[in-house]
């Protein structure tokens, strides 16, 4: 777990240091933490934006799969349960 938070602190440092040459700024010591932490602030939000969109698309198309799935395996039983009759009472009788 720790190796993955390194990476991930690693990965917005090189997002902040890009966003302040970016923008052109060029802060030292008390402005460029305040630039980081609202930096790192606002994409807390965008993703937690992003998060609460994307599990409201997926509960929108779970009915729908689920029903997809419902008549592809009734189908699937359906069809298994008649090939699986008994040979006996197919045949004629003599």
């Amino acid at each position: 777990m720790r190796v993955r938070e390194k990476i991930y602190r690693a990965e917005v440092s090189k997002e902040v240091d890009a966003a302040l040459r970016e923008s052109g700024l060029h802060l030292e010591g008390e402005k460029r933490a305040q630039f980081e932490q609202r930096y790192l602030q606002e994409r807390r939000r965008i993703e937690h934006s992003l998060r609460q969109e994307i599990e409201s698309k997926r509960q929108q198309q779970l009915p729908a799969l689920q029903e997809r799935l419902k008549k592809e395996f009734q189908e699937t039983a359906a069809s298994t349960t008649s090939s699986a009759a008994p040979a006996g009472s197919v045949l004629p009788k003599k």
